[in-house]
């Protein structure tokens, strides 16, 4: 065949080849990952907890009406940084080198927007960023530099200069509003129509502190607000480490809603008032709390209504696969704790819906279990993209599309949380949750093994406890449940990577109280007296100069 016929042969080829893959292009979803910040699964009305009664998200709970709702989706480390970073390399934390808000994922390890874009998907990200680095794998992007304020909020953007030196400023606004401003803005005047578009789309509310628009200042405001049973009672709860031998702990180990943590509460954050008694004080602390809280979420569903009606009038909420997520759980008073980090289930689980009409049944749930190193390789795989190597999470699209888990599906999520006695006052602890039982281990040391805290198991019987309020580690009945559990943590550290090489001190000190026999137990009583000494002798820090 002489070069001629070849070219025609050639050209009438491609001439055929076009409609099968435009018919390729043109089967591919859009893909609209939505994330707020300490959105926690017991503040959305579809999750039927206690505030369901109160509606706080009848925008949000539209997902879970018209797709599908997961009951058992987990992060591996209840932190904003790190939880952020699993989705964004489907890794876990120890792989990913992202252990506390001091971590960063540089350009060429942002797997899931490269791989993206190397399936023809144009990519944003729109909000609350919180990687410290650039977000150089996505062909747009406009976000809040680090924590970023609720008012006036500044952004990083694009532009001539190198990051993170071209800024834009939306004052007069909420951040809320204003995320919700951009991405419509993006999806209306910068969007490439002919191309599939990956948008990562986050608010950085409701965080702490909590600064609500103040058109939601009535909101709720004559609202007696639902409290946990375990806000005020729960029997058998906690550990020596958690608790102290006698108790002694209890004042400073977890910040508090009401007085019992004299550093950090709510009853002196919000100001309350000090003649009160500690039951009434906690009460008030509680529902200004909470207040503040829902109407940080209650901004988030009314923005969601704009960015939703845009997409059902543009035509494209029906061809865009729209998942709705926290970036991990949050402590709403249960347990007497605020904010995060615990293994415990208000924080350790995630919300998790997803929507998209072609392949998901309306109102359907899965109590399969997912971790949010699954998120990646779960939206790649409705991308139509293979789960690239470098990732540890798996595709749970067929688990979505059926309701049925996959043969070998993983049966446990693994937790590590490392960030030992900052912020919040909470040991360093590692575990596994299966769909029937949780086991903690606090073994109670920083990176270095040092700033020690007594170690501690905890076990939970979530079928019979769901709210964790009895601690079965000793319990003779639970055993064997013990051994076989910790005999699984211990293969799944393995299996994840989590070898203790990284901190070879803080894994001396786990394989030390491994066993936790009666010499353990006594070292951890010696060690719990020790820092009890220590912390009530701490010298005052200084005050700073305003």
């Amino acid at each position: 065949m002489n070069k001629r016929s070849l070219s025609r042969v050639l050209y009438v080829w491609a001439l055929l080849a076009l409609p099968q893959l435009a018919c390729f292009a043109a089967e591919q979803p859009n893909i609209l990952f939505i994330m707020s910040d300490d959105h926690t699964s017991q503040a959305l009305g579809c999750y039927g907890s206690r505030l369901a009664k109160l509606n706080p998200t009848p925008t949000i709970d539209r997902l879970a009406r018209e797709g599908m709702l997961f009951e058992n989706a987990f992060c591996t480390n209840s932190i904003c940084t790190p939880s952020r970073a699993c989705i964004l390399t489907g890794q876990y934390p120890h792989v990913n080198g992202v252990y506390d808000l001091g971590g960063r994922i540089e350009t060429k390890r942002q797997y899931l927007a490269l791989e993206m874009r190397k399936a023809g998907y144009q990519t944003a990200m729109i909000g609350k960023w919180h990687l410290k680095v650039e977000p150089g794998a996505f062909d747009y992007y406009c976000v809040l530099p680090g924590q970023g304020k609720y008012f006036d909020p500044m952004f990083r953007v694009q532009g001539e200069k190198k990051w993170p030196n071209n800024t834009v400023q939306f004052k007069g606004l909420h951040s809320s509003d204003a995320i919700t401003d951009v991405t419509l803005k993006w999806l209306k005047e910068k969007r490439d129509q002919e191309k599939p578009f990956f948008l990562m789309h986050h608010y950085k509310a409701p965080h702490d502190f909590f600064q609500y628009a103040p058109r939601y200042e009535n909101y709720l405001a004559e609202t007696d607000i639902p409290e946990p049973e375990n806000l005020w009672k729960q029997p058998g709860f906690g550990s020596l480490a958690t608790r102290g031998a006698n108790d002694e702990l209890l004042p400073h180990i977890g910040t508090s809603i009401g007085r019992r943590n004299p550093r950090r509460n709510y009853a002196k954050h919000y100001k309350v008032d000090p003649a009160l008694g500690d039951e009434d004080a906690k009460r008030a602390a509680y529902n200004i709390y909470l207040k503040h809280y829902l109407r940080c979420v209650k901004g988030v569903d009314d923005n969601l209504a704009r960015l939703f009606a845009y997409l059902d009038q543009s035509g494209l909420m029906d061809k865009t696969v729209i998942i709705y997520t926290g970036d991990q759980g949050f402590m709403l008073g249960e347990h007497d704790y605020m904010d995060k980090r615990w293994m415990y289930e208000e924080a350790m689980r995630m919300p998790f819906l997803i929507r998209y009409p072609e392949k998901i049944s309306a109102g359907s749930r899965a109590d399969a279990i997912v971790e949010n190193v699954d998120f990646g390789p779960t939206m790649l795989d409705f991308a139509g993209i293979k789960t690239p190597a470098v990732m540890q999470g798996r595709s749970f699209r067929s688990i979505c599309e059926t309701g049925e888990e996959s043969k070998g599906w993983k049966q446990e999520a693994y937790y590590r949380y490392w960030m030992h006695m900052a912020h919040h006052d909470n040991p360093g602890h590692v575990g596994i949750r299966t769909k029937e039982y949780k086991l903690l281990f606090y073994y109670g040391c920083n990176y270095k093994g040092q700033d020690r805290t007594p170690p501690g198991w905890e076990l939970y019987d979530l079928r019979n406890d769901p709210t964790e309020v009895v601690n079965q580690y000793g319990n003779p009945k639970y055993a064997q449940v013990v051994t076989d559990l910790k005999d699984r943590l211990a293969k799944l550290r393995k299996r994840v990577g989590d070898n203790g090489q990284d901190h070879p001190a803080a894994e001396a000190i786990i394989q030390e109280f491994w066993d936790y026999d009666e010499a353990d137990q006594q070292k951890a009583i010696k060690l719990s007296g020790q820092f009890l000494h220590l912390r009530e002798n701490a010298p005052a820090k200084p005050r700073k100069k305003k």
